[in-house]
């Protein structure tokens, strides 16, 4: 198995003698969902991004944006994140043997990914704020000190990230419609530049939280919330670009609440055996909600593991069964399960 930059380096901006920091991203599983399928009446695919390297999509442009970091001597790379990408950043910091900080919003962060940080050893930077100020602090910071910016405003993130539309197009060949999760709105914008340059043209639907959708809106929402930290951004980086893929595509972005969010959640684990974070399942909510047109195969992008949020699971899932060191109490306990 190799990373994406050796699979795809004809299509990505790498000579051969480039360094390439790499945890061999790429590849995910794409999981035929049967039950999803036969609810909304069409082929329903999970593309599982959750089993990158570091457990989100964000691993395709970081390997990108860090060795393009690195072939430039840059020793920091520094981000604002909600989360994954601060994982990601700390992991492939590591990886390439540079330094690498993170600015993420004070108590904003699920605690999966807060530990990927600090154990891979990155400066976690707690800052009294929410992620578009973080972001706009580190672009200035990039502007006035020798550090490297790897968030999606750098445009090697989303050539790593068009990869996962080449990766669809192999497996699946013609795709009516993607499904996708949208917060700072690089990665609807790097999957349709990716199914541009193969000349595909699925429709892509892309689903914020209610209480944080700014492209629904139509205007910057200065207090993002909902559970779903992943994509609590009220002023997305990517915000033309994103829309230009949505109207291109004959697409839309379309809100759903952090109840129907939830209910993604929990279905998609009791029911097709996934468990994806809670911003992942936004992709299935808003299929479930709101359709995907007449598109009869159908991608949706689950874009990070639910073990990065363990939080948020447990007050999700039901009760641990308490049981006395007894065999018929096993039994029982046991049996319950089938009740």
């Amino acid at each position: 198995m190799t990373g994406l930059i050796e699979r795809y380096r004809d299509r990505l901006p790498f000579a051969d003698d480039d360094p390439v920091v790499s945890l061999q991203e790429g590849s995910t599983p794409l999981v035929h969902a049967p039950r999803l399928s036969e609810r909304v009446g069409a082929e329903v695919w999970l593309k599982i991004e959750g089993a990158n390297p570091t457990g989100s999509f964000k691993d395709r442009g970081m390997t990108c944006a860090v060795s393009d970091a690195v072939r430039n001597g840059a020793e920091v790379v520094v981000c604002a994140s909600t989360g994954n990408t601060a994982a990601s950043l700390a992991a492939y910091a590591a990886r390439a043997g540079i330094g690498g900080a993170v600015l993420v919003p004070e108590g904003k962060i699920a605690t999966g990914k807060l530990a990927q940080s600090l154990m891979h050893g990155a400066r976690v930077i707690s800052l009294r704020g929410n992620f578009d100020e973080a972001l706009a602090l580190v672009r200035q910071v990039c502007d006035r000190q020798p550090v490297a910016l790897v968030n999606s405003v750098n445009p090697f993130r989303l050539e790593g990230q068009k990869t996962a539309a080449f990766e669809l197009v192999e497996e699946l060949g013609e795709l009516d419609a993607l499904c996708i999760p949208v917060g700072n709105a690089g990665n609807v914008t790097a999957y349709w530049k990716g199914f541009q340059e193969l000349g595909h043209a699925p429709a892509c639907f892309g689903f914020q939280a209610a209480g944080a959708a700014p492209l629904v809106a139509g205007h910057p929402i200065e207090k993002p919330e909902t559970v779903a930290s992943a994509i609590r951004i009220g002023n997305p980086a990517r915000w033309e670009e994103a829309m230009n893929a949505f109207t291109a595509s004959r697409g839309q972005v379309r809100a759903v609440t952090d109840a129907q969010i939830l209910d993604a959640y929990r279905w998609l684990a009791r029911n097709e055996g996934v468990f994806c974070e809670p911003a992942s399942a936004a992709s299935v909510a808003g299929l479930l909600v709101h359709g995907a047109g007449e598109a009869r195969r159908i991608a949706c992008v689950l874009t990070g593991n639910g073990i990065k949020d363990p939080q948020t699971a447990l007050e999700q899932a039901g009760a641990v069964v308490p049981c006395e060191p007894v065999l018929g109490a096993v039994e029982d306990a046991i049996l319950g399960a089938a009740a």
